[in-house]
């Protein structure tokens, strides 16, 4: 007989996990469990019982999620503004132009804060040194360059040209470039994508005339393309998903702050996927200079008429100066489908002319930051965003979750994962107390790490593709919603060896027609549990699901570390989960597919999705646990929602527990009679009705209308907003604006969607 072997797992546990309800209680997914005993090895009849992963990086008790504000130090720049602040990768971010709010100094300073030791420093830089400039844009390209465009220069002309800034060596380079140049703007958008260089609105001329165009640099030949007319915005933001050029915010020709989206199909026209094939540069006779335009209203200019720039001492390169005209000539309009979308009313959509805003893109979804400002009261600021594939806002976090009312931001950068932001800003009191000029800093910084709120990252955010269908997931399925190596796998997963298969282990969970209040045991009965490693013989399981060991080897790093023991018992191919069999079932499907998709069998609800996240908090996985709270936190519904309630807390998620028990009193009257929350424990129930304010009470019929709970506002239903959709596809040779005028004169016949 061999010797009773010890379990590799520090503290040989069952699956069970600490509450977050801090009153020591453990949550357990069966009272079956109650049989357990040392059995021998030899029997091969022995099913051994999983121990949880050791403590180490999981997540036991509540955390709930406060960003800190930092104090930088160093040569911290001036309050600048229309600077450009880049993330450049290797944990640093770099500022570079923009002109003082309050000495009305414009610079071309190189700065580069190091986010691990918030160390601002003033960058040596050689080359090609680009003149002053403020309004102008700045994009990561290779990895490694800052490609500038455009701008303001100190005596309010708009420029035109192109510079680079190579980041490992500081030096600058112009690059010669080809076809068409664009007329010179400032406060405009620009994006890289496939190897492009996307030019977008912005303002010029004379008379602060608002530009529509949208043009490319190819930057493999470092050729123009022709301009054509698309959305006339400038301070707005725009970026590339699912191959469409997206649109949001900023002010258009009536000085408002918008809301509009906009978005341009780059897929369907050749004109943005061919090389633009032009002849010379145009004539140096048409890079003329304009008239002087207004200064945007913040201060008037006194600057001598030099290129020297003020205390710099950085002299601007003349042959970088390019001034176009503003010629008015109409333009044609984008090629490729064109669609505009308006939100009308919603509890969720941010007012855009309320706080100051920032907009990013990440994980498919437009981030709206709403920050403090002295338009806006603090309970007003929030984190929202708009999933772009849905087209519907969602308020992620209020803003005294995330924000401090006594300071102010004025840049936002995010890497290029999308998965932490960094807002720039200072306190108000050195904004009141500036004429010492020793505070007026962008002395603070706040990270945010947004994988806290639900977001997965760029990485492992899917685009839609319009070319899924033309191509064949993989040489056995046509078409599948699994990547090609997950849906080869997923018609393997739970086939019994006889089928063919090939499957050569056996897992069991804990059967489904258990009660929650079956499954709260207390602490004396976990420490008894510790010491089994054998699920007794006469404890009834779930059915049989075959699996494949190596799949669980190589996609389950738990799994690994109890087979690498080599425990004769854990060789008898039998392993006992003690949770939920549909919950083990979707577990094990995922380690097939490396998805949590909605399946009929595998995966056919939330609930499951909640025990899931229990289980990658029990068994330590990041990944897994990222898609849950993504998809909870996006897809929780009143049947789900006290479930998903329940979970978070158990698996320690603080930011999804709070947003759930926020819809749980949103729905409350529509909840209590779901079969979800009738299935809690009693004392989860009790936790769920303490979550209401002591103050709280029962709002419902006539008086919730009244106040807006049922018509959009932030109690009752949720309220159901209209958004106006107006589309076409783009008519070569006619021009937007004529278009457009059909298009707002048909608006009360466009689509109107309910949120």
């Amino acid at each position: 007989m061999n010797p009773q072997p010890q379990t590799p797992a520090a503290g040989s546990l069952s699956a069970t996990s600490l509450s977050a309800t801090g009153t020591g209680t453990l949550w357990h997914s069966s009272a079956n469990i109650v049989a357990r005993t040392p059995v021998s090895a030899s029997s091969s009849n022995n099913t051994y019982l999983l121990p949880t992963s050791p403590m180490k990086g999981r997540r036991v008790g509540g955390d709930s999620y406060k960003p800190k504000i930092l104090r930088t130090c160093g040569s911290r720049p001036a309050y600048l503004v229309n600077a450009s602040v880049t993330y450049c990768g290797n944990n640093q971010i770099y500022a570079f132009g923009g002109f003082d709010q309050y000495t009305d100094e414009v610079y071309n300073h190189v700065l580069k804060l190091d986010l691990g030791s918030l160390q601002w420093t003033l960058v040596d830089n050689y080359g090609d040194i680009p003149g002053v400039r403020m309004g102008h844009t700045a994009c990561l390209w290779q990895g490694d360059k800052l490609l500038i465009h455009g701008g303001e220069n100190e005596h309010r002309e708009y420029l035109s040209d192109v510079v680079i800034f190579d980041l490992k060596t500081a030096h600058w380079t112009q690059p010669e470039t080809r076809g068409p140049v664009p007329r010179g703007r400032a406060r405009h958008a620009a994006v890289v994508h496939d190897e492009k260089l996307f030019i977008l609105g912005g303002q010029t001329g004379a008379e602060t005339y608002i530009l529509d165009e949208i043009c490319y640099l190819d930057l493999k030949t470092w050729t123009w393309s022709r301009s054509w007319s698309f959305v006339a915005r400038y301070d707005h933001s725009a970026w590339v998903w699912g191959g469409r050029m997206w649109v949001f915010g900023g002010l258009g020709p009536d000085m408002e702050r918008t809301g509009e989206l906009w978005w341009l199909d780059l897929k369907s026209s050749p004109a943005f996927k061919t090389t633009p094939d032009y002849g010379p540069m145009e004539s140096p006779r048409s890079n003329i200079r304009v008239n002087p335009s207004p200064r945007s209203a913040f201060a008037t200019f006194n600057q001598p008429q030099s290129l020297v720039t003020g205390s710099t001492g950085y002299v601007a390169n003349s042959s970088s100066v390019q001034i176009r005209a503003a010629s008015l000539t109409p333009k044609p309009i984008a090629p490729g489908a064109i669609a505009s979308m308006r939100f009308v009313s919603g509890p969720n959509i941010p007012s855009q002319a309320l706080g100051t805003h920032f907009h990013v893109y990440s994980s498919g979804a437009l981030l709206d930051f709403v920050t403090p400002a002295g338009t806006i009261r603090p309970s007003e600021c929030n984190l929202s965003a708009l999933e772009l594939d849905a087209l519907q806002w969602q308020k992620l976090a209020e803003g005294p979750e995330i924000f401090d009312p006594g300071y102010r931001w004025n840049y936002c950068a995010i890497n290029e994962d999308g998965t932490k932001a960094w807002l720039l800003g200072c306190a108000n009191d050195a904004l009141e107390n500036f004429a010492g000029a020793s505070e007026a800093y962008l002395s603070d910084i706040l990270p945010l790490d947004l994988r806290r709120f639900g977001l997965l990252g760029n990485d492992l955010t899917p685009e839609p593709s319009g070319d899924r269908s033309k191509m064949p997931t993989s040489d056995r399925h046509a078409s599948s919603h699994l990547n090609g190596v997950g849906a080869d796998l997923a018609i393997m997963f739970d086939k019994s060896p006889e089928s063919g298969s090939g499957s050569d282990f056996i897992v069991t969970g804990e059967k489904d027609d258990l009660t929650d209040d079956d499954m709260i045991s207390s602490p004396s009965s976990h420490s008894a549990m510790e010491q089994q490693q054998f699920l007794a013989p006469d404890v009834a399981t779930s059915p049989l699901i075959y699996v494949h060991k190596l799949i669980l080897q190589a996609r389950w790093p738990h799994f690994t570390r109890v087979y690498a023991a080599q425990m004769a018992e854990f060789h008898t191919k039998k392993m006992h989960i003690p949770e939920p069999y549909t919950v083990v079932r979707a577990f094990l499907y995922y380690l097939y597919t490396d998805s949590i998709a909605t399946h009929p069998e595998y995966c056919p609800g939330l609930g499951e999705v909640a025990g899931l996240l229990v289980m990658a908090n029990i068994y330590d996985m990041p990944r897994l646990r990222l898609l849950c709270v993504h998809r909870l936190s996006r897809e929780v519904d009143v049947e789900s929602a006290a479930i998903v309630w329940e979970r978070a807390g158990v698996a320690g998620e603080e930011w999804l527990r709070r947003r759930a028990a926020s819809f749980c009193l949103t729905h409350w009257g529509r909840l209590v009679r779901t079969e979800g929350f009738r299935r809690l424990s009693r004392q989860s129930m009790m936790e769920l009705c303490e979550v209401i304010d002591v103050e709280g009470r029962v709002v419902g019929g006539e008086e919730l209308e009244v106040i807006g709970g049922l018509g959009g506002g932030k109690l009752g239903v949720g309220g159901s907003g209209r958004i106006i959709l107006k589309g076409r596809t783009a008519t070569p040779g006619m021009p937007l604006g004529e278009e457009m005028e059909d298009v707002e004169g048909d608006e009360d016949e466009g689509m109107e969607m309910n949120l």
